[in-house]
């Protein structure tokens, strides 16, 4: 077999993922505060992008060139040629954009249901940002958070004057775990320490009349013990009723009852003080800073009996491209390098420009199909959320289901009844047991809820009782389905639904 070379030509397709494409596509996904610090970001290290200003300074300065904007002719990109772009917000772009699009009403976009109206809310309340200086409130400053070791520290440096009583205290404040109790065991820490195991108690003591009461417990029957103790409502009865947490689990109330020595209305008081106290009084200071969810979308009544979708104009980020500032610059340089390098910067931020336009514009589109698929739920509550996967969505307006599943990932919508996550509009369908139509999981497990809380003592529903309710209304599930959602519900079983009910009803009667 002879062995030769050969000049074959080959023609083949490939997708090829450029940087740019690749960060358009994290873009999509971002949620506001991760757009916000990305922004800020690019702003930080490109000279041409900057912040828009509010919408009452955008009036009063329309161009920061003063040139006019470039007429757009049919067929030419939005944004015209790159050489003729001044520096112009994506708002105006945009706003000047859906007059060539939608020339009858400029406000409002094609839509296949007539009876939904999506628009374009203005972009200037709320979203601008100031330059460095302008607007400065100090309320805006947050206080860094106050951990546990730092609280307990406080407390220790006034609690005790003497040096040993005070590294004491300061080694037990070691062995404190997130919720507040204490993990370390006492002997080693007197012999790790050099102290008298008697001493180590004493300063525990001390340390456990600390706020917030019950701190440096060492199991829950002392944190509760302690907090009681500071209400001054330890009493003998409540000792026993500590004692017997076990019971107390169980529900065994009568048991109780016998042992504390009370009446029903007595017992009930104590189980209600109970409730009240805090078992992990740690926890309060080991959260993180809590950021307020920001709605992409807002979704109100219009006036034709539709919805009206629009997008949040503080989730939306505006930005500058300092066309005079480059083509300034740019005229006064004589090294490649410098030309090279604000060349990167015109185009990084005409794509960020190009990218946010598009980000914006897809998370409406997508917004604007929800609505329409589910106008059933926003006009009679959760009984009537409709069956809805990516697919359906991603085939209605013409885009990829990876695209629809980005756009939707940590997005939030206004509607009137409520603040929802986009996914909570995507649910499973569950099958009719009269060949109607399908049901969504979701409305389900608010019927199985609705059912559940609706029964008495005399009357607990079991999973195969529920079964036959829901088929009876319809709804085809198999009982391991029901038992599914009941315990992703946090709903215990029907046994102990009874022994709990029972015993609630017996100690009242």
């Amino acid at each position: 077999m002879a062995l030769s070379a050969k000049l074959q030509l080959r023609q083949t397709q490939s997708l090829v993922m450029t940087p740019q494409l690749l960060q358009s596509i994290r873009l999509l996904q971002f949620t506001n505060v991760e757009l916000e610090r990305f922004i800020d970001e690019e702003v930080e290290r490109n000279p041409l992008l900057e912040r828009a200003e509010p919408a009452a300074d955008d009036a009063a300065e329309p161009s920061r060139t003063g040139e006019a904007e470039p007429s757009r002719e049919a067929g030419e990109d939005w944004f015209g040629n790159e050489a003729d772009l001044s520096a112009q917000t994506i708002s105006d772009r945009f706003d000047s954009s859906l007059e060539n699009l939608f020339p009858d009403d400029p406000g409002r976009s094609e839509c296949p249901d007539p009876a939904l109206s999506t628009q374009w809310k203005s972009l200037g309340a709320g979203s601008g940002q100031g330059g460095a200086g302008d607007g400065f409130d100090l309320e805006d400053l947050a206080a860094a958070p106050v951990t546990l070791r730092d609280h307990v520290g406080e407390q220790i440096a006034f609690g005790f004057a003497d040096p040993r009583e005070r590294l004491i205290a300061a080694e037990l404040a070691d062995g404190l775990d997130d919720a507040g109790y204490l993990r370390i065991d006492l002997h080693e820490v007197a012999e790790r320490l050099g102290a008298d195991a008697s001493g180590v108690r004493a300063v525990l003591s001390r340390c456990q009349s600390f706020d917030p009461p019950g701190l440096f417990a060492r199991d829950l029957a002392e944190c509760l013990s302690i907090q009681l103790r500071a209400r001054d409502r330890f009493d003998p009865a409540m000792r026993t009723l500590i004692d017997n947490l076990d019971l107390l689990a169980r529900r065994d109330f009568q048991q109780l009852r016998r042992l504390c020595g009370v009446d029903e209305e007595d017992l009930l008081d104590m189980l209600a003080e109970i409730r009240g106290l805090d078992p992990r009084p740690g926890l309060a200071f080991s959260g993180g800073a809590s950021e307020a969810i920001v709605a992409d979308v807002e979704v109100r009544p219009a006036s034709d009996g539709g919805w009206a979708v629009e997008l949040n104009a503080d989730a939306l980020p505006r930005v500058l491209v300092d066309q005079s500032y480059f083509a300034l610059v740019s005229g006064r340089t004589r090294d490649q390098a410098e030309k090279d390098f604000l060349g990167e910067c015109l185009q990084n931020a005409n794509w960020l420009a190009r990218s946010l336009d598009q980000r914006a514009r897809t998370i409406l589109k997508v917004a604007s199909e929800i609505v329409r698929q589910q106008d059933a739920f926003l006009a009679h509550g959760v009984r009537h959320l409709r069956p809805l996967n990516l697919k359906t969505v991603a085939d209605a307006i013409g885009m990829h289901e990876s695209t629809v599943s980005r756009a939707t990932a940590n997005k939030y919508i206004l509607t009137p009844r409520g603040v929802f996550e986009m996914r909570y509009f995507f649910t499973a369908a569950i099958a009719s047991s009269d060949s109607g139509e399908s049901h969504s999981s979701e409305a389900v497990r608010d019927r199985i809820r609705t059912l559940i809380e609706a029964e008495t003592a005399d009357h607990i529903l079991s999973d195969d009782t529920i079964v036959e309710m829901l088929k009876k209304e319809g709804v085809d599930i198999a009982r391991r389905t029901v038992a599914k959602y009941r315990e992703g519900m946090n709903i215990p079983s029907s046994v102990r639904r009874r022994r709990e009910k029972r015993a609630l009803a017996s100690l009242r009667g």
